[in-house]
């Protein structure tokens, strides 16, 4: 969803610079409002006017008809409030609603990765890759196996017993494997094999 958001901002920041160019020729003076003597001018430039526009309109709750003077009694009343309504139409309630359901798809992927990660280890050793239901033909057999023969924590004392070992002690199994793990090879893991399956194949090789 990242390219799609990014576009979708894209034509966010379009539509609120078109917003921009037409309050800038025909609206200035709603923007412009005293305070102590001193004008505030949000709009007497096209740079702040745009970046008025898209601080506050956008923010804004209903577009930036809150945001500047109403057109009460003004000759351009009418034409202000279909501005106003445009915007709140096209900005605050579609593009806005559109960006917040990508966000909102976003962390809903992200969440069904994770459940999808954590039922697979539940239900397959993360070392081998057999699945539970081999090793729960006797009770508690999966639990046994990920926690004794495919615990995933000696695995990585393992590791971390290499990395902080000196290279020139390691024995030949130890360099092979960490020469896997430096070219993040890991084959080294028994993939579809375990002491049970070797103990089944010797029983039947030895009928």
């Amino acid at each position: 969803n990242g390219k799609e958001l990014c576009l979708t901002v894209g034509l966010l920041t379009i539509i609120c610079y078109i917003y921009t160019v037409i309050a800038f020729n025909f609206f200035r003076k709603f923007y412009v409002s005293e305070e102590e003597g001193q004008p505030d001018a949000k709009c007497h430039d096209m740079l702040t006017c745009f970046v008025f526009h898209f601080y506050k309109g956008v923010r804004a709750g209903g577009g930036i008809g809150d945001e500047i003077e109403p057109p009460d009694g003004d000759d351009l009343e009418y034409v202000r409030i279909i501005f106003d309504f445009s915007f709140y139409l096209f900005i605050t309630l579609i593009l806005l609603a559109i960006i917040q359901g990508f966000i909102i798809d976003a962390f809903g992927a992200l969440r069904d990765q994770m459940d999808g990660v954590q039922e697979e280890l539940e239900n397959n050793c993360f070392i081998c890759g057999i699945g539970k239901d081999y090793f729960d033909k006797d009770p508690h057999g999966f639990e046994t196996h990920v926690e004794k023969e495919h615990n995933l924590a000696h695995y990585l004392f393992f590791l971390q017993y290499l990395i902080e070992k000196d290279e020139n002690d390691y024995t030949g199994q130890e360099t092979l494997v960490w020469d896997m793990y430096q070219s993040r090879t890991w084959d080294f893991f028994p993939q579809g094999d375990c002491f049970r399956k070797q103990y089944e194949a010797d029983l039947g090789s030895g009928t």
